[in-house]
């Protein structure tokens, strides 16, 4: 990987910024919230192709409406399998064969971004199935192939030996882990262990949300007296020293330009050892 100050990680060749917008639970307002985010700076995009937390179409209206070339983004998209639907709204044929709900949601993606190719396609959550899952991945590997997708990545996989199964059977290595970040799963410490080990990127979502506790802490809030930056820029902060790539969906433009300023300073190591206690 690049270093944690220039802004960007590198996976399977395919450059991703260090801190990404999310545009899940937007609804009408994705388009405008997608548009102000890049004005602001943000140049990493994730969405999915999930009408339930999503508004696909409006990402792609946000991006056009922002005037950012297509060729200075980074845009990660996902295909959701059914169970995380509300029957009727999928993307594809329910009684099709795994392989072709992939290939019709990320068809709808394309349509619904206006482009021709992702820079990342996510499986949303494992399968019922392990064999599944890998059915899926299959499919998704083939656009990979097709050079329509740079990179492969899971989501909402929690299970250490769930992740290994699915990286072991890949001829198109998961090079991105996106996870909600929080204590319940002892903030996924192994499965990063397992990302560092194996040049994968380990993307945190809920990372604000879920970490109340830590973000009033007195070891974050020491922390953000010394550096005059807020809790959330020094918990940013440290993850991107960490190799993790935080996903941010405020709707705040001041908050929106604070994340951003994560890469304005840098925490020394025993400020990282005493956060390293919370996470």
């Amino acid at each position: 990987m690049n270093g944690p100050s220039d802004g960007y990680a590198s996976a399977a060749g395919v450059r991703m910024p260090r801190m990404i917008y999310g545009t899940a639970w937007k609804a009408a307002r994705t388009a405008d919230l997608v548009a102000a985010a890049l004005n602001a700076g943000f140049r990493g995009i994730d969405t999915a192709c999930q009408p339930r937390h999503y508004h696909e179409a409006g990402v792609g209206a946000g991006i056009a409406a922002s005037g950012i070339a297509r060729d200075a983004l980074y845009l990660q998209s996902k295909f959701t399998p059914p169970g995380g639907h509300d029957p009727g709204t999928e993307p594809y044929d329910r009684r099709a064969p795994v392989a072709t709900q992939v290939a019709q949601s990320f068809a709808r993606s394309l349509d619904n971004l206006r482009t021709d190719r992702l820079d990342a396609l996510v499986l949303h959550s494992p399968l019922a199935t392990r064999a599944l899952t890998q059915e899926a991945w299959r499919a998704m590997e083939g656009l990979v192939a097709d050079g329509r997708v740079g990179l492969l990545g899971l989501s909402n996989c929690y299970a250490l030996a769930e992740f290994d199964a699915l990286y072991r059977a890949a001829e198109v290595k998961p090079a991105v882990l996106q996870n909600r970040f929080h204590a319940r799963t002892r903030h996924d410490r192994e499965l990063r262990a397992f990302c560092r080990d194996h040049g994968i990127v380990y993307q945190s979502f809920w990372t604000l949300t879920a970490n109340g506790d830590a973000l009033a802490s007195a070891t974050v809030r020491t922390l953000a007296e010394r550096h005059q930056r807020t809790p959330a820029q020094i918990l940013f902060r440290y993850l991107v020293q960490q190799d993790v790539v935080p996903l941010t969906g405020t709707t705040s433009l001041a908050h929106m330009r604070e994340d951003l300023a994560v890469f304005d300073f840098e925490l020394r190591p025993r400020e990282c050892d005493a956060m390293g206690l919370l996470f």
